[in-house]
């Protein structure tokens, strides 16, 4: 379910991902689930599982990059399957040593325009975790609503059971 439309931003592009993007997205998937601090995966998911899961064939798959290197990955799929499926999900990744450069936030933007294009009505997050501020205020920037709070949700490497936010905005 891939595009291969390529989007340019002033640094970066945003484009479809390819097989030869995974092992990079990895490295930042890796680096992102390790901490164990805002991504459901188990720190411990080996790679060809995580990337079974990221590049499975019911997801749309981007990647940013800078230069030749991508610093950045999100994904796009059903949040429900059937009744639900006019509703997207999507999960973002951005490399540690590129954060606080708006990547993230491109990434976001694109993902809302590309969503609706595909035909999505809205979207919807089922999990963010509470504690993770800086991605419920960048959600939130975008038009996001928190639709609901879920208790103890998320079992954070740190803070032990933390509450999560289910997030929603029409498209």
């Amino acid at each position: 379910m891939n595009l291969s439309k390529q989007i340019f931003r002033s640094d970066f592009f945003v484009r479809a991902a390819t097989p030869a993007d995974r092992d990079a997205v990895w490295k930042i998937l890796l680096e992102v689930i390790a901490t164990g601090e805002a991504f459901v995966f188990d720190p411990d998911t080996p790679k060809h599982e995580m990337l079974e899961y990221w590049f499975g064939s019911d997801k749309y798959i981007y990647v940013a990059t800078e230069g030749s290197e991508i610093v950045g990955s999100f994904i796009l799929k059903n949040n429900q399957p059937g009744g639900g499926s006019h509703i997207a999900n999507g999960s973002y990744v951005v490399a540690k040593k590129h954060s606080g450069k708006g990547i993230g936030t491109a990434m976001g933007e694109y993902s809302l325009v590309e969503a609706r294009r595909l035909g999505y009505k809205a979207m919807q997050f089922n999990i963010v975790v509470k504690s993770n501020t800086q991605a419920v205020k960048l959600w939130q920037k975008l038009g996001f609503n928190i639709v609901g709070e879920i208790p103890e949700a998320f079992n954070h490497r740190s803070n032990g059971l933390t509450n999560a936010y289910i997030m929603y905005r029409k498209l």
